[in-house]
């Protein structure tokens, strides 16, 4: 018949190994239905049934018995699926032996130790069945592995209380480094227990006191018998007897107890003394203790002994204990000075003030060691501030010494005495002055400090360690007075006893005082800040204590930029801590005005970068006849403004850099004062000749050769080209860059724009007019000067004078003259042509009218051949009449004579005519100039 289930599958046991009875959980399939249909389960050939409880039929628990296999798999039985198999296996691990004497965690099995003990035959004491160190010598537990000393010793055991004991095994395991003297000894020692033999019993004593109560017994019932029988005599003479019996028995009992009770005696007050030990051995042995304790550092545990001792025999009458005690006490006074000079001792974690303030306040150390502590903080604290700035003025004067080394050795490598053009690779140190960069982001005072500037400033590497020093610092000088208002430096004891409360009192009246010492050290901080960037701000006596930098150039707009961005991340750590606003104040103030020194540094560093653009023009016109300047100049302010965004911005609790008037004021005149050097750089490179250009604000670097190639580039120009080109960008500079220039400005929230503009704007106007009289003189003068001459020339009178046959030479030679002016302005720009051929024409008319009206009278041909060269230049100029020109025209026509004849009229007309056509090719550049004049 088949059965309805499967045999039971064991899959899974937790733990798969363990010491006998350890408890197992098995899991697997088909392990029963119930408890009663579980007929068997064993593990390792162990039958554990008698321990198992079915939980589910995938789930039992029990323990693992006393198996003789080392690792066996785990069968379970049921009615319903009979006997089944198991996928995993069960390893059963050797107990490790617990010694009669050796502490044990757990309850040891003593059930074979109890046989041992009940065999008589060994007569072995019961004590020394397993010694914890049978050689007397000290025990060296070696790194063997025990599965490499079972399978060496195969059958043996390292138990000497085993049949199979190995001697060998034992003393690799034990003694494997002990050495060859205590070995000697070890034996000597075993040779004495052997020796050793066993003190006698006193059961003799026992015996002999029981026959003497005996006796004494059956005389005292014969005693009563007689006085039954009434018999006086018999009772003297037995009393008698009696009474000569007992005192015989008693004198012989004390001859025989006399020195055994007195050694009981002895014993017994011996006894009681240990027993007193033992009672109070606590305070005997707490100075001891408490030595050590304090030495390991385990200070919680002398705190609890004291405290402890304190309560039981701190009023103690006993003279013992009043000794031991005061001992205690010696012992407890200098751990309180120990644990005072530990809690002012500097650096020390927030953690451990904590824990010495707690420890201080257990032990009822007098005064207020919190109030202590943070005034040592406090000191310490200004202490490192200060021996942080003379580390760093001390640093900076050493560096300054190197660098002039530097210097010097630099100034020798490019003396004219070496021999520059010979093929030499350059050394490091010529290296550093030529590699000196002429970018905004690195512009400082002189070429000197761009060659040596190799690292960040000593001044902003101060301020970075200054401020990381105070941020790391004062947050746990916060944190521990914040603790100390709170009462949480103290434990339990401490507030159950209402120290708590009392702290909480001092801190409450003590809150004045920390208030001065954060103010103290912000002001400390704010003014050895001021004292390395802004010594101007400090007065003479504080500029001794925190001053003392050799500021030889100032920083430029960059490091203070970087520096501001330090004191703000600074401000915000110390924000966060929640410290008073009223306490960071001055921080607020020192940030506003190291705003405003980065702009007035800015500003000004940005006016000589635009001073040194004079160095950097080409000379190169694009189509609108400009050059790179411009461009250069507004790249330059916006650089500037973009580099001065974060200083300009204003971060929470920050007031506007513009919000003081004097601060409104300077920074208008100095950008005024910027765009006034751009104005005198176009004049510098419009008047004065190459070899004029101001380099006396440039380093060495910068006036080399290879920089100044490019203004060389062109030397070809003339005075009165450069003068157009300037008038050209004047041009641009008026209509497209002071405008944008002025954006910027509003952009970034610059106050008095409208004034920077309209001063810029009139200093620029100034100079463009200067600039065009000067071009006007060059090109028009000589024009002018020409047509007296020329009108005079081989004697000529308007008296007497022949027909007019054409438009005479000098005329001719004029047109000739403006038609040049007109192409070199058409050169460089086609909008500066108007303007320019305006005045030309302006001037000659002029002239020209002076001529006439200075002709006292006029011929008939006289007044036609002025009227035809009148007439031929007006109409050939006529695009570019203004009316000053018009009017000029005007009179000088007007002191001719009329034409009465219609014959002269029709001759001039002719002679018009024929010039036209005769310089049509000349007098072409005019049309074209009037089409795009008209286009523009």
């Amino acid at each position: 018949m088949s059965r309805a289930r499967q045999p039971p599958l064991v899959t899974g046991i937790s733990p798969n190994e363990g010491i006998s009875w350890t408890k197992v959980t098995i899991r697997g399939e088909n392990l029963g239905t119930g408890p009663t249909d579980l007929i068997g389960l064993t593990i390792c050939g162990h039958n554990c049934l008698l321990t198992a409880e079915w939980m589910s039929a995938s789930k039992i628990v029990c323990r693992v018995g006393q198996a003789k296999n080392d690792k066996g798999d785990i069968i379970v039985t049921t009615k319903s699926g009979g006997r089944g198999t198991s996928t995993v296996s069960f390893k059963l691990l050797k107990p490790e032996k617990i010694g009669i004497l050796d502490q044990s965690a757990v309850w040891v099995d003593e059930m074979n130790y109890y046989d041992m003990r009940t065999d008589r035959n060994k007569g072995i004491p019961p004590l020394s069945l397993r010694p914890a160190n049978p050689l007397g010598i000290e025990i060296d537990k070696g790194r063997f592995p025990q599965k490499d000393l079972e399978s060496l010793f195969p059958g043996m055991s390292a138990d000497f209380t085993s049949e199979n004991f190995s001697a060998a095994w034992y003393l690799i395991e034990n003694h494997s480094t002990t050495s060859f003297d205590q070995l000697k000894t070890a034996v000597v020692n075993l040779k004495k227990q052997a020796n050793k033999k066993n003190e006698g019993s006193l059961a003799y004593v026992k015996g002999g006191l029981s026959t003497f109560f005996e006796a004494q017994d059956a005389l005292s019932a014969i005693h009563q018998k007689l006085e039954a029988d009434g018999t006086e005599k018999v009772e003297g003479s037995m009393t008698q007897k009696l009474e000569n019996v007992l005192n015989r028995a008693s004198n012989t009992a004390d001859t025989l107890f006399q020195e055994v009770l007195g050694r009981k005696d002895k014993a017994d007050s011996t006894r009681n003394a240990l027993n007193v030990l033992q009672r109070f051995k606590f305070l005997f042995n707490l100075p001891l203790n408490l030595e050590r304790n304090i030495q390991k550092g385990d200070y919680d545990v002398v705190i609890n002994d004291y405290e402890k001792a304190k309560s039981l025999f701190g009023k103690t009458e006993v003279q013992v204990f009043k000794k031991y005690y005061a001992e205690v006490e010696t012992r407890i006074e200098a751990l309180r000075e120990l644990l005072l000079d530990k809690l002012l001792e500097t650096p020390s974690t927030l953690h451990d003030q904590k824990r010495y303030i707690r420890y201080l306040s257990d032990l009822h150390a007098p005064g207020d060691p919190a109030w202590q502590c943070i005034g040592a903080q406090h000191q310490w604290i200004l202490q490192l501030m200060h021996n942080c700035k003379e580390s760093y003025v001390k640093e900076q004067k050493g560096k300054d010494t190197f660098l002039f080394c530097i210097y010097m050795c630099n100034s020798l490598l490019h003396s004219p005495m070496l021999d520059l053009e010979s093929d030499v690779r350059p050394s490091p140190i010529g290296h550093l002055s030529q590699t000196a960069s002429l970018k905004r982001g690195s512009s400082f005072q002189s070429g000197r400090d761009d060659a040596w500037r190799y690292k960040a400033p000593q001044q902003v590497v101060f301020v970075e360690k200054l401020t990381k020093l105070v941020v790391s610092q004062l947050p746990n000088f916060w944190k521990l007075w914040i603790s100390y208002v709170n009462g949480s430096l103290f434990s339990e004891t401490a507030e159950k006893s209402g120290q708590m409360e009392r702290s909480k009192k001092n801190a409450r009246q003590r809150q004045n005082d920390f208030k001065k010492m954060i103010q103290e050290v912000m002001h400390s901080l704010v003014k050895l800040i001021r004292g390395a960037l802004l010594p101007f701000s400090l007065r003479e006596g504080e500029l001794r204590q925190y001053g003392g930098w050799e500021m030889k150039s100032e920083l430029s707009g960059q490091w203070l930029t970087h520096v501001i961005q330090t004191v703000r991340l600074s401000s915000e750590s110390l924000t966060a801590l929640e410290i008073p606003n009223d306490m960071l104040q001055i921080i607020q103030d020192l940030i506003l005005d190291l705003r405003v020194r980065c702009i007035i540094v800015t500003l000004q560093h940005t006016a000589e970068d635009i001073k040194r653009l004079a160095e950097k023009e080409d000379w190169v016109v694009d189509n609108e006849g400009l050059t790179s300047l411009p461009s250069q100049f507004e790249q330059c302010i916006i650089h500037s403004l973009q580099s001065l965004k974060t200083v300009l911005d204003c971060k929470p609790g920050e007031a506007s850099v513009f919000q003081q008037q004097k601060t409104q004021e300077d920074v208008c005149q100095l950008s005024i004062g910027i765009m006034q050097v751009f104005i005198d750089c176009l004049e510098q490179l419009s008047t004065k000749p190459d070899g004029d250009i101001d380099t006396s604000h440039l380093s060495v670097d910068v006036s080399s050769p290879d920089l100044f190639g490019s203004i060389h580039e062109d030397s070809s120009l003339s005075s009165e080209q450069r003068l157009l080109i300037a008038l050209s960008n004047c041009r641009y500079l008026e209509r497209h860059t002071f405008l944008n220039i002025a954006e910027h400005f509003e952009k970034h929230g610059f106050q008095g724009v409208d004034k920077i503009t309209q001063v810029s704007m009139e200093s620029l106007k100034e100079l463009d007019q200067r600039l065009f009289e000067m071009y006007i003189e060059f090109k028009a003068d000589p024009i002018v000067g020409s047509l007296e001459p020329g009108i005079y020339a081989g004697y000529f009178d308007w008296k007497d004078c022949l027909v007019p046959t054409g438009v005479r030479n000098y005329l001719k030679e004029a047109l000739v003259n403006i038609i040049a002016v007109h192409a070199e302005v058409f050169t460089i720009s086609k909008d500066l042509v108007p303007r320019v051929m305006s005045r030309v024409v302006e001037a000659v008319s002029e002239e020209l009218s002076r001529l006439m009206q200075c002709v006292s009278s006029f011929s008939k041909n006289g007044a036609l051949q002025a009227k035809l060269e009148i007439c031929a230049l007006r109409d050939t100029v006529a695009i570019y009449l203004t009316p000053e020109s018009k009017s000029s025209f005007k009179q000088a026509l007007e002191a001719l004579p009329q034409l009465s004849s219609g014959t002269d009229r029709k001759l001039l007309e002719e002679l018009l005519n024929k010039f036209k056509s005769s310089m049509h090719l000349q007098l072409t550049c005019f049309q074209a100039s009037s089409s795009a004049m008209m286009k523009t």
